[in-house]
């Protein structure tokens, strides 16, 4: 049997759907399912992918430009297209996880976006050039958390990403994936059934002298070491939610650290999005956490264009969720978004070819952005708008509308 290097330069892939489909072929079942599953039924993980096929786009026959432009400037950063990198967790799915993942957004000109519960330390990733942005989860107190923000000031972050869309929704009709501590020969003996048809994955990961712990070393306390993955995310757990005093002592305290932007992740409803502008942020993304929040919660696309409306002129408003083509990107800007946020796409090109499937992944999302632009006939995503789309009535979802208050009346 061939044990090569599974992570050699491969073919280009011209979709993500072709990523997936890679991702799926050389990842054992659990690590595969843990990327794909969503909270319950799943209902909000299709619902995100599904909603972008009831969106239209109106072309024009003639007229298009020569050149068109997709750069923009996000959270005070200027991007050459407007996809970033979403923060997601221990990426077990490449040796080189989040180090990976930063090269490859430094080489195609984006943010990365760096988990609290990532397996590389943020020392590392912002080494790689990459203009990131640093993702906290409320966990631990208020002390631990000022520690881990001046951390990750000092390594030179750009920003910071609030993320409170996570709930304890955590149940799934289908079975939760294995988890487990580390990755190592003896773990890999427990899972052979299924590991041992996926020799290539098992290469790397398994072979004497390459153990992967899953920890989380940017909860690290000063000094010490780094918690497990199941550590960090009990501390989480036991750490009561935040209220808006919270949210807004959490922005302070990064403004008097930093200074750099603080991105609101998890918004769903017009009166937090209102709530967060009162607070000081200076971006929201509206997110259902890629489906895994409160099952049911409409696809973040529904929810784009009424929350724009409300807050769009004040802050800048993302989203997450459903993004798989160049086509989404162009939706999701035409409602109302600043940029989109990928996670699960760049996790497939990460699991089919490293960096490079990042990068690969990334120039899919740029081409298919710029073959929408020249088919509707603009020379920059800045001149996208709701009618150059179609969307059939009732698509939006005005979750948390503010009711009018009362006229007074006179006597």
């Amino acid at each position: 049997m061939n044990f090569e290097n599974p992570w050699k330069q491969n073919p280009w892939f011209e979709s993500v759907a072709v990523a997936e489909a890679r991702a799926r072929k050389r990842l054992p079942k659990p690590v595969y399912g843990a990327l794909v599953a969503g909270s319950e039924r799943g209902q909000s993980v299709a619902d995100n992918q599904a909603a972008f096929a009831e969106i239209g786009l109106a072309p024009h026959v003639a007229g298009q430009q020569a050149e068109r432009k997709q750069s923009t400037r996000v959270m005070g950063q200027d991007v050459s297209l407007p996809v970033l990198i979403s923060p997601t967790g221990v990426q077990v799915v490449h040796p080189d996880g989040e180090v990976a993942v930063a090269r490859a957004a430094a080489a195609r000109g984006t943010l990365m976006g760096l988990s609290n519960f990532a397996s590389r330390p943020v020392e590392e990733v912002t080494a790689t050039g990459a203009a990131t942005l640093f993702q906290m989860y409320w966990t631990g107190d208020r002390d631990t958390m000022t520690q881990r923000m001046q951390r990750a000031h000092d390594a030179g972050v750009k920003g910071l990403i609030a993320t409170l869309d996570w709930s304890f929704s955590i149940g799934r009709d289908w079975g939760s994936p294995e988890i487990p501590e580390k990755v190592d020969l003896r773990t890999m003996v427990r899972m052979a059934p299924a590991v041992i048809r996926k020799p290539r994955w098992l290469w790397h990961f398994g072979r004497p002298g390459h153990i992967a712990h899953l920890t989380a070393p940017n909860l690290a306390p000063p000094g010490g070491a780094a918690p497990t993955f199941f550590g960090a995310y009990y501390e989480w757990m036991t750490t009561p939610p935040p209220s808006w005093d919270d949210v807004a002592w959490m922005r302070e305290q990064w403004h008097q650290i930093s200074g750099t932007p603080f991105m609101l992740k998890g918004v769903c409803r017009i009166d937090d999005a209102l709530r967060a502008v009162d607070a000081g942020v200076h971006a929201i993304s509206v997110s259902n956490h890629g489906g895994n929040n409160l099952d049911g919660t409409p696809a973040t696309i529904r929810m784009v264009k009424p929350i724009s409306d409300a807050v769009g002129e004040q802050i800048e408003v993302l989203m997450d969720g459903g993004i798989r083509r160049g086509s989404d990107v162009v939706k999701a800007v035409a409602l109302g978004a600043r940029a989109v946020m990928i996670g699960r796409a760049y996790l497939w090109g990460l699991a089919a070819n490293g960096q490079a499937g990042v990068e690969n992944v990334l120039d899919v999302l740029r081409g298919g952005i710029d073959s929408t632009l020249m088919g509707l006939g603009v020379g920059s995503i800045h001149q996208i708008d709701p009618d150059d789309i179609l969307f059939p009535d009732g698509f939006h979802r005005l979750l948390g509308q503010p009711k009018p208050r009362p006229v007074a009346i006179e006597a």
